[in-house]
């Protein structure tokens, strides 16, 4: 008679490979029954956070930043240059100042207020303000107020006579002159190697006022200010004055002061001819926010970087 055939033994489940969860419970009793203790699993004690232990070939994962290791202030920029080293390239003070200045939230890039010492910007694009002023960082900028001479024309060069270029030969840089003066008008005339703010002073739509005063012959009339104000009507449009006072007269020489924002060509003497009080001598005083102060004529000065402050604010730059 056959021998019926012996039925083969089931396969052995594999055990279950342990990477950070540990043994089957199967698996953990046939170790005990054998007098032989598993030693643990990796991933579990002393293992590193974030790496899973390595165990039947499994591929580590790759470890997760650590909380601590954040930093809220880095700067990717590391082409630029450090915030506090730039403020005081720029005249604002020490670097000692201008960290302290930071701290304080003093300091303005682009808008934002900043109080870290580690942000990094660029000088040629970052517009930086201190307590609302803008500074000027930028390389190679330059702004200066000069106090034209009589005779002098307004213009950077004239092969016929004396002009700007003159007074500025030897620099680098290409300078523009802010506004004009008129060949018989002494006084304050802007110069920088900024187009932008060079454009927008001399733009009639920021309506930057200048101040003059003028040595008029003839004797003033009560009204005549008001007059100014209401407009005089020129061969070219009416012509308005800001503001009008009396300085000083004796007989019929007296010296006047007229703020006004219009550009127009010898705009002041066509005025005070068309009230019948020609004009004798001029100066301007003022453009916008910049003074002139005691300055000589023929004098250059650079400005200071409360003036370039307030020139770039005066036009919204």
């Amino acid at each position: 008679m056959n021998t019926p055939a012996r039925r083969s033994q089931p396969d052995k489940p594999a055990p279950r490979r342990g990477g950070g969860g540990g043994a089957s419970g199967a698996g953990s009793r046939q170790g005990n029954a054998g007098g032989n203790r598993q030693s643990a699993p990796q991933g579990r004690k002393g293992a590193q956070p974030g790496v899973a232990a390595k165990s039947g070939g499994t591929k580590p994962t790759a470890a997760k930043p650590d909380w601590r290791d954040y930093d809220p202030f880095a700067d990717p920029n590391e082409e630029g240059v450090r915030l506090q080293k730039v403020l005081a390239q720029a005249g604002v003070g020490s670097r000692r100042v201008s960290e302290d200045l930071i701290a304080a939230g003093r300091v303005e890039v682009n808008g934002e207020i900043v109080r870290h010492q580690g942000m990094r910007v660029d000088p040629e694009t970052a517009v930086i303000r201190v307590d609302g002023m803008r500074i000027s960082t930028a390389e190679g900028i330059v702004h200066f107020a000069f106090n034209k001479p009589v005779g002098v024309v307004s213009a950077m060069d004239d092969p016929d006579r004396p002009h700007l270029g003159q007074y500025v030969r030897g620099r680098n840089e290409r300078l523009f002159h802010v506004g004009r003066l008129d060949i018989d008008t002494e006084g304050l005339i802007l110069l920088t190697n900024d187009g932008e703010l060079a454009h927008r002073l001399a733009h009639p739509s920021y309506e930057i006022r200048k101040v003059y005063r003028a040595q008029v012959y003839g004797v003033i009339p009560r009204d005549l200010g008001k007059r100014l104000r209401e407009g005089i009507d020129l061969e070219d449009g009416l012509a308005r004055v800001d503001h009008f006072r009396l300085l000083d007269s004796v007989g019929k020489n007296a010296l006047v002061e007229i703020t006004i924002h219009e550009g127009r060509n010898r705009i002041v003497r066509r005025i005070m001819e068309e009230v019948g009080l020609p004009v004798r001598g001029l100066v301007r005083t003022k453009f916008g926010p910049i003074s002139l102060g005691d300055q000589k004529p023929e004098r250059l000065r650079p400005l200071n970087k409360e003036e370039v402050g307030a020139v770039y604010k005066a036009v919204g730059l």
